[in-house]
């Protein structure tokens, strides 16, 4: 029997999420959740974001449409509710499924403060019930290829990793652009970077960043050094929304292991480059792989097996929103912070 799934919200990342459903086997998209009868309808042509398409027209023939989120989670016919809502949404509506004894994905940030996070994963604990984060960097096969190679030692200690993702402001949606409802760029966009380096290193022992502090107090850009006691390394990352709209996304990075360089950018050199110890400049092996497709492709087999994920556990994603805002208070303070995430 496959996973039914339920998708809440149908702007840019909800229609990213129902198109790659469609490519998965063992899974069947059985209900949506909007406000808009325009999107019930599966007119998905004003739907944009960063990257990518419109979100088309799409026959909605065997899908079940809800507009109010309390009918899709009294569906008993769903196994996993996708809830692709603005953030301050995340943990009210994730709670509600949860008590409703559906398994969960929802969006990064996993919430809008720790304190909401901490909640959700209390009654995840509480009803058993699975949740996960979509903490999709993790699955981009570009980052994945630093993950790979720092695991196996292939080309010795990772020395330095330096992170980039720049978008511009985002005028694709209302709700994304209202900072109250997301964060600021530096919790909705840089989440992805800072939970990459928990992922690839565990969390550091302190950080300092600098920053751009907008006017209603949100961080529109930083620059963080995460620092590691004892470990010869070096690793940062920079994020914000202030490029013009000539380049409306580029995330990359330069990654110096001891024995290959890898650098990738995905504005102007889409392809990963490999700078060889012997001074050759290399495609790196990157599998082609949809990010969206693997990472929600992990996600069906964890609610079919009712199986915690080892990578979009709700616990690091949470650890990755404080890492966040202690990055935010140290660009507000000027200093390093200590990292005690509890």
């Amino acid at each position: 029997m496959p996973v039914r799934v339920g998708i809440i919200g149908l702007g840019f990342m909800g229609v990213t999420h129902f198109r790659a459903y469609q490519r998965l086997r063992g899974v069947r998209i059985a209900a949506v959740c909007t406000r808009s009868e325009k999107k019930l309808r599966g007119d998905w042509r004003d739907v944009r974001g960063n990257f990518g398409p419109s979100g088309g027209v799409q026959d909605m023939t065997g899908i079940r449409t809800y507009r109010e989120i309390e009918q899709i989670l009294n569906d008993p016919d769903l196994d996993l509710i996708d809830i692709c809502l603005p953030t301050d949404m995340h943990d009210e509506v994730a709670i509600a499924a949860m008590k409703a004894g559906k398994h969960v994905l929802v969006e990064k940030p996993i919430a809008l403060t720790v304190e909401r996070a901490d909640r959700m994963l209390q009654v995840a604990r509480e009803t058993g019930r699975l949740l996960m984060v979509g903490q999709v960097l993790r699955f981009f096969p570009e980052f994945a290829l630093i993950k790979r190679f720092l695991d196996s030692g292939e080309f010795g200690e990772l020395l330095g990793l330096h992170l980039k993702r720049i978008i511009t402001k985002p005028d694709w949606s209302a709700d994304i652009a209202n900072q109250e409802k997301t964060g600021g760029p530096a919790i909705d966009l840089h989440i992805h970077d800072s939970d990459f380096v928990q992922f690839l290193f565990g969390l550091p022992q302190r950080v300092v960043s600098t920053g751009i502090v907008n006017p209603g107090g949100f961080v529109d850009y930083l620059a963080t050094e995460y620092l590691y006691d004892g470990v010869n390394r070096s690793v940062s990352a920079v994020s914000g929304a202030l490029s013009m709209p000539g380049r409306p996304f580029c995330h990359g990075y330069e990654a110096y292991f001891e024995k290959a360089t890898f650098t990738y950018d995905s504005a102007y050199s889409p392809q990963v480059t490999w700078l060889t110890a012997e001074g050759k400049v290399r495609k790196a092996p990157v599998p082609k792989k949809d990010a969206f497709v693997a990472e929600l492709g992990h996600v069906v087999e964890c609610v079919r097996r009712n199986t915690p994920s080892p990578i979009l556990s709700a616990e690091s994603a949470r650890n990755s929103l404080a890492l966040c805002y202690l990055e935010v208070e140290s660009v507000k303070r000027g200093e390093p912070v200590a990292v005690q995430v509890v």
